[in-house]
């Protein structure tokens, strides 16, 4: 299950089991409830403060819980509602939040990156990608917002319709991540982002980025119904 790390005033956000490095961080329903349940430790803290996620091994997160999700069918919609949650709270989070991508952000994985401020992936391995396209997956609303409203139009289009995997070069040029560095300076990087800005924190700044994000956050409180969201 996730995990928390400190160093200095920012907290490091681990997405997978502590001591293993060959997990997919899918999206269980526990996984969320763990998320969600640090987040809280985090905002309880004081002073200055910032936020980092970050992963182990191959992924960084493969997204939805497929597996899960075959054997529950009847509770996806209450399921997707509550990974919008995620990706609203940390969109508002009253804390700077870089995304440290080390490994594989795929589908609702990737849509997390996006929930952050900012982001640093590794620059010779790894793809970002979004393949729902390849997989008859349609966005919620909320998602195909999320993409929309935190890339630039064609970027999106092309992640959209095309499931293309996006090598760390190829997401910095198209505008999905703030930087590459070698796969040691991923999490110190995004650390040292952070913790940079780390004064911040506070309600002004939740204030501000709702101010951002008005409509992506309009479109994750869309509560997700069966006729939006369905496996062909």
């Amino acid at each position: 299950m996730p995990y928390l790390h400190r160093e200095g005033d920012v907290f490091v956000l681990y997405l997978g089991n502590e001591g293993e490095t060959d997990n997919e961080n899918r999206f269980h329903p526990d996984w969320i409830d763990r998320v969600q349940a640090l987040l809280d430790e985090v905002e309880s803290s004081e002073g200055p403060a910032a936020l980092v996620t970050a992963a182990t091994g191959k992924f960084y997160t493969n997204g939805l819980d497929t597996d899960w999700i075959f054997g529950h069918v009847a509770e996806l919609p209450g399921y997707l509602d509550r990974v919008h949650a995620i990706y609203t709270r940390l969109l508002t989070f009253p804390m700077p939040t870089v995304a440290a991508v080390q490994g594989h952000a795929f589908g609702a994985g990737a849509m997390l990156t996006l929930a952050h401020d900012f982001r640093v992936m590794r620059g010779d391995r790894g793809f970002w990608s979004l393949p729902e396209v390849k997989l008859n997956m349609p966005f919620t609303v909320g998602m195909a917002a999320l993409v929309n409203g935190r890339l630039p139009k064609q970027t999106a289009l092309e992640a959209m319709v095309s499931a293309r995997r996006y090598g760390g070069a190829d997401a910095l040029a198209a505008g999905i991540v703030d930087a590459t560095v070698d796969e040691s300076a991923v999490l110190s990087d995004a650390i040292a982002r952070a913790g940079a800005l780390a004064g911040t924190r506070g309600p002004n700044l939740s204030g501000i980025k709702r101010s951002i994000h008005p409509e992506v956050l309009a479109a994750l409180a869309v509560e997700t119904g069966p006729d939006n969201f369905s496996f062909g």
